[in-house]
C-alpha cells in the first residue's frame, strides 16, 4: 500500500496526475515485489523470530536424537556401534555438560517402548512444513545412523520409509537419498584410505623419496565412479549435469542458510561435513 501512495505522490510532484497514475503504477509493482519477499521470509516471524527461532532449534534437536534412538533399537536391542556413532555426532557437535545430557535423554526416549515414531515427526513436520532442505538432512541424518554400521537392516530400512513417509517425502525421493548417501559413505571411506596412504608416503623421506606420488590411487575409476553417485549422477553425466547436481546439493546443504532455518548451531558441523563431501566429489569430477 505504501508503495502505491508514495508513488503517487512523488509522481504528481513531477508529473501531475499522469505522473501520479505512472507512479501509482510503479508503486503497485514495489508493494507487490515486497510482498513476495515478505512472504519468502515468514511473514512478520522475521521481526520476532528469536524466540521462534530457539524453538524450531530445540525441536529439530530433540527429536533428531529421539529418533536416532528409536532406529538404533529397532533390532531389539542397542549395539555398542549405534551407541558410538550416536556418540560421534555429540562428540562432532561438540556437545559437553547439559546439552550433551540432553541429547542422551533424548536418544534413550526414543529407545522407550512407549515412543511413537509417527506422533515424533509429524510435530518435526509440523514445525517445518515450509523447509523442504531441512526436512531433507533430518531424513540423511537419520540413515546416517541406521549406516552407521556399514549394513543397512530390514528393520532400519522400514523405520527410514516411514520416517520419510511422515516427513512427505515420496518413495522415489527417499531411494534418491538413500542412495546418494551410501555412495557418500564408501566416497568418504575411500578419501579416508587414500589420504592415509598419502600421510605415510609424505613420512617416508630419504631413499624413497622420488618413490613418493601425489595422484590418487589405482581406484582412481572407482572414485570418478563413487564421485557422479555422490552429486546424485550415473555414468555418462555430462559438464553440465554434474554442476547443475552440485550447486543444487551444495544450496541444500549450506550451513548458514539451514541454521537460519531452525538447524541448531551445534548441527552445523554435520551440514559442513556433508558440503565438504560434495565439494570433495565435484572436484574430482573437475579434473577428470
Amino acid at each position: 500500500m505504501w508503495g502505491k501512495l508514495l508513488g503517487a505522490g512523488f509522481g504528481f510532484l513531477f508529473g501531475k496526475w499522469l505522473g501520479a497514475i505512472l507512479g501509482f503504477y510503479l508503486g503497485h509493482l514495489f508493494d507487490k515485489s515486497l510482498k513476495q519477499d515478505f512472504d519468502k521470509a515468514g511473514g512478520f516471524q522475521g521481526f520476532f523470530s528469536g524466540d521462534d527461532l530457539n524453538e524450531r532449534q530445540a525441536l529439530f534437536f530433540s527429536s533428531c536424537f529421539a529418533v536416532m534412538g528409536h532406529i538404533a533399537k529397532s533390532n531389539g536391542r542397542v549395539s555398542e556401534i549405534h551407541i558410538q556413532a550416536a556418540s560421534a555426532f555429540m562428540d562432532e557437535m561438540r556437545l559437553h555438560g547439559e546439552e550433551r545430557r540432553e541429547a542422551q535423554n533424548a536418544f534413550n526416549a526414543g529407545k522407550s517402548a512407549e515412543f511413537s515414531i509417527k506422533e515424533s515427526v509429524n510435530d518435526f513436520k509440523e514445525a517445518f512444513a515450509r523447509r523442504y532442505d531441512l526436512l531433507q538432512l533430518f531424513l540423511e541424518i537419520q540413515i546416517q545412523m541406521a549406516f552407521s554400521d556399514g549394513h543397512l537392516a530390514t528393520q532400519e530400512l522400514d523405520i527410514l520409509r516411514l520416517v520419510s513417509k511422515h516427513l512427505g517425502i515420496g518413495e522415489k525421493h527417499f531411494r534418491f537419498i538413500l542412495k546418494r548417501y551410501q555412495a557418500e559413505f564408501k566416497f568418504r571411506q575411500q578419501r579416508a584410505q587414500w589420504q592415509s596412504q598419502q600421510r605415510t608416503q609424505s613420512g617416508s623421506k630419504g631413499q624413497y623419496e622420488h618413490k613418493r606420488t601425489h595422484t590418487p590411487p589405482a581406484q582412481s575409476e572407482v572414485s570418478e565412479a563413487q564421485a557422479l553417485a555422490v552429486l546424485g549422477l550415473e555414468q555418462g553425466a555430462n559438464e553440465k549435469d554434474i554442476k547443475r547436481a552440485y550447486r543444487k546439493l551444495m544450496a541444500q546443504h549450506h550451513p548458514d542458510k539451514l541454521v537460519s532455518q531452525g538447524l541448531p548451531e551445534h548441527m552445523m558441523e554435520i551440514a559442513k561435513a556433508k558440503s565438504q563431501n560434495i565439494q570433495a566429489a565435484y572436484e574430482v569430477l573437475k579434473k577428470k
